[in-house]
């Protein structure tokens, strides 16, 4: 926060603070004390960087209200009050549904229950004069679209301008991903310290996403490109305020560490606003057993025979999963280098279950079980764990509320004009036909592509883009939907969207389901699909020799 209002000019600081993980955090923040519910981080930067704010006339808007928007708002007031500074602060609710939960025919046992809302809340308590806004679970890109509805006065109806609004807060609202961090490329760039991006917007919805002078890292359109294709799915972008459309997006270098956003077209929004809900899975547990050397295989086998024989029938976890990780090198010059990781989760309502028993018939093993037997840490306790799942509402369900500066509520009504979500189709086409490539070689994928991964939920998201339009056209014709369950056999049985964004050169995939419950019930190895593009771009496959 420092950096951003002392490195450069700066109208509005923005700050995404939410994530469906988090948002589960803050639930359970909540239950030990209902005073809790925000991210308290922002108050630890804020007592730092709000005198500065204030003095050089930026306004700040941040969804760190979480669950308790109204509260973190009183903080921030109190906050200001013990440095003698006096900031206009307002705040946006309406987004918990918990308290309407019977009402609004939500399941029971939830922990958190929020609708994302869009931009308008947050324009009605900048134009309220608010120095300081802070939000519950709104969409991310709303933290820009904000403050650009309210300085360029926008309405409802200018879909094109508030869909190029969009595509900037949605660059910007992973920070650093945009210039230069988790880039596919990272070694063409210094990446050691990026510095964080910022958009300046225009009233016709255009912007330019660069950085401050001297800050690290880099903006190109192969980042600003790597951003775009994050957690995002088909052409359709949907949002509360408006769908824009991916497809029209043109990214333009505009000089060094300047990139250029424009064409975005804008259409109107769905009638439904999307709902998070989280509630608690269980309880789960897990065991590492480290298998060095030689007989990875039997020693894996001999492991699953002798735990699944030690534990009674009646005390077994609901499920068990066995991940083997073939770390191990042969010949090895260490002993890490030559073992190999056996990996068991277990899961069950009943703690006790993932608990004392399961570490139990682990430790019991270690002098009857394999050669070399032990373990990366001791079998703990069980941890609960926690589930996200969609919803959807009608969007005058919903009570988005704008809490202005001097205490007025004010009422933000849904989009006036909403549209049929349009399914997308799953594979997009015709294949592009094109001349004989030439003499092909065997070689990683990420020599020719990049590729930028991450979750929605249960599903995975992983756009991969080409460099150039020779490598976009091959990259059309080659990489199918029945090429990636070769080359990600993970996902071999598992329904996947494929969607192609010319402008972009990018194919987006959405494989559904691959993270099981989502990112808190630690389904797989990597929960939110980080690494998944970076696995695909590992893999393997001919590619012209043209290209290379």
């Amino acid at each position: 926060m420092r950096e951003m209002l002392t490195d450069g000019p700066l109208d509005v600081l923005t700050g995404d603070y939410l994530a469906e993980l988090t948002m589960l955090i803050l639930a359970r923040d909540r239950l030990k004390d209902p005073s809790l519910g925000y991210a308290r981080t922002f108050l630890r930067q804020l007592e730092e960087c709000l005198g500065l704010a204030l003095e050089r006339g930026v306004r700040i808007v941040v969804n760190a209200g979480g669950l308790n928007p109204a509260r973190l708002a009183d903080a921030v007031r109190e906050l200001a009050k013990s440095q003698g500074l006096d900031p206009a602060v307002g705040h946006v609710e309406g987004d918990d549904l918990l308290p309407r939960r019977e009402e609004l025919g939500l399941p029971e046992g939830l922990l958190a229950a929020n609708a994302y809302l869009g931009a308008f809340g947050i324009a009605e308590c900048l134009r309220g004069g608010a120095d300081v806004v802070v939000t519950g679970r709104v969409t991310d890109a709303a933290l820009v679209a904000g403050p650009a509805v309210a300085h360029f006065g926008w309405g409802p109806g200018d879909l094109d301008a508030l869909a190029g609004a969009v595509v900037a807060g949605h660059v910007l609202e992973c920070g650093a991903q945009a210039t230069g961090g988790n880039y596919a490329f990272f070694r063409e760039h210094d990446v050691t310290r990026p510095g964080f991006p910022l958009a300046e917007l225009h009233a016709d919805g255009s912007s330019v996403i660069t950085k401050h002078p001297g800050t690290g890292g880099a903006v190109t359109v192969g980042t600003v490109t790597a951003q775009l294709l994050y957690e995002t799915g088909g052409p359709r972008y949907l949002g509360p305020d408006v769908t824009a459309r991916l497809d029209t997006v043109r990214l333009t270098g505009d000089g060094p560490d300047r990139v250029r956003i424009d064409g975005v077209r804008g259409e109107a929004p769905p009638a439904t606003l999307k709902a998070g809900l989280n509630r608690l899975g269980g309880h789960r547990n897990e065991v590492v057993f480290v298998l060095t050397g030689l007989d990875i295989e039997a020693k894996a086998a001999l492991v699953r025979r002798q735990f699944e024989d030690g534990m009674a029938a009646d005390r077994r976890p609901a499920e068990l999963r066995w991940t083997l990780a073939r770390t191990d090198h042969a010949d090895a010059a260490t002993e890490e280098a030559a073992s190999a990781l056996l990996r068991l989760t277990a899961r069950d309502p009943d703690p006790a279950r993932v608990g004392r028993e399961l570490g139990r018939v682990a430790v019991e093993m270690g002098l009857a079980g394999y050669p070399g037997f032990h373990l990366t840490a001791p079998p703990g306790p069980g941890a609960p764990y926690g589930v996200f799942e969609a919803a959807y509402l009608g969007a005058g369900e919903v009570e988005h509320t704008a809490v202005l500066p001097d205490g007025r509520r004010v009422a933000v009504p849904p989009a006036p004009v909403t549209a049929t979500v349009q399914e997308e189709q799953k594979e997009q086409g015709p294949e592009e036909e094109g001349a004989d490539p030439g003499p092909t070689r065997r070689a990683p994928l990420g020599l020719v592509a990049g590729a930028r991964s991450g979750d929605k939920g249960g599903d995975a998201n992983l756009g991969v883009w080409a460099r150039d339009e020779p490598g976009r056209r091959w990259l059309y014709r080659t990489l199918t939907t029945e090429l990636l369950r070769e080359l990600l056999p993970e996902a071999a049985e598992l329904p996947i969207a494929r969607h192609l964004l010319p402008n972009l050169r990018a194919i987006n995939f959405t494989i559904t389901g691959l993270l099981g419950e989502g990112v808190a019930a630690q389904h797989r190895f990597d929960p939110q699909a980080k690494a998944l593009g970076e696995w695909l771009r590992s893999r393997r496959l001919d590619i012209p020799e043209a290209l290379l």
